[in-house]
């Protein structure tokens, strides 16, 4: 089933983000990505794992603290894409991020991330 794949990656790369320690970043983004991923993120365009791993581990590295990246919904998959919501908060009730990612699979992994980081202000 083609959700069960993407939800598979999609838990993979938020993972990452959680490791307790640094040198299982790669290793898990290596299962989640392909090499040449393209990262679309707060600060624009980036190819490589090697840039979402440096992504990550400023997330990790969060000012006020080592957060907590999760997954918050299921997976809706039209076809090749996939989107989620997710949900970044630090400890100590620290500040809380919300967004939805969209994603891309090729052979069962992550080649497109897009991030769009908070929530969509409704119409006046």
């Amino acid at each position: 089933m083609q959700e069960d794949t993407a939800e598979s990656a999609i838990d993979t790369f938020l993972s990452a983000f959680n490791v307790s320690d640094d040198n299982y970043v790669v290793p898990l983004l290596s299962r989640a990505l392909t090499p040449d991923v393209v990262f679309w993120g707060p600060l624009g365009r980036s190819e490589g794992i090697e840039a979402v791993e440096q992504f990550v581990l400023d997330i990790r590295r969060h000012p006020a603290g080592t957060g907590t990246m999760v997954r918050c919904s299921g997976v809706d998959m039209p076809g090749e894409w996939a989107r989620y919501r997710w949900e970044f908060t630090v400890p100590d009730g620290g500040p809380r991020l919300t967004g939805t990612d969209v994603v891309h699979l090729r052979r069962n992994r992550i080649d497109e991330v897009i991030v769009f980081a908070g929530d969509i202000p409704a119409l006046p």
